[in-house]
């Protein structure tokens, strides 16, 4: 398989890193509440999940779905993430296009982890 051609090269990854960092700058370390800059998941978890998605996708009749990622909060006191209350989920779309509706027949995709302190790209 070759490479997708929407890869970045890792430098300018590292700049959009170094970016979000400076913007979100990370609350008091040692509570809820404490920013994270990354969400790890399983591989097998998202390959799941995507074909999840095409299946279901399908049964609607939409032949090209997309996957959006929203950044999320967890309501404070929440054990999901201990120690970081901000997150991702995924949440597919009608299509591909960045304006396409989402599609709220099928639930989104949460659980990843975050480790911390937050591991620097």
């Amino acid at each position: 398989m070759s490479k997708p051609s929407d890869c970045i090269p890792v430098t300018e990854a590292q700049t959009y890193q170094a970016n979000w960092n400076t913007i979100n700058q990370p609350s008091t370390p040692g509570g809820l509440g404490q920013q994270v800059s990354a969400v790890t998941f399983n591989i097998d978890q998202l390959q799941e999940y995507l074909d999840y998605v095409k299946t279901e996708s399908a049964n609607q009749g939409i032949p090209k779905p997309g996957i959006r990622v929203y950044f999320a909060a967890y309501e404070a006191g929440t054990p999901a993430e201990v120690g970081a209350s901000n997150t991702v989920f995924f949440c597919p779309s009608e299509t591909d296009d960045k304006n396409s509706a989402n599609n709220y027949n099928i639930d989104p995709l949460n659980k990843g982890g975050s480790g911390w302190p937050p591991n620097a790209y």
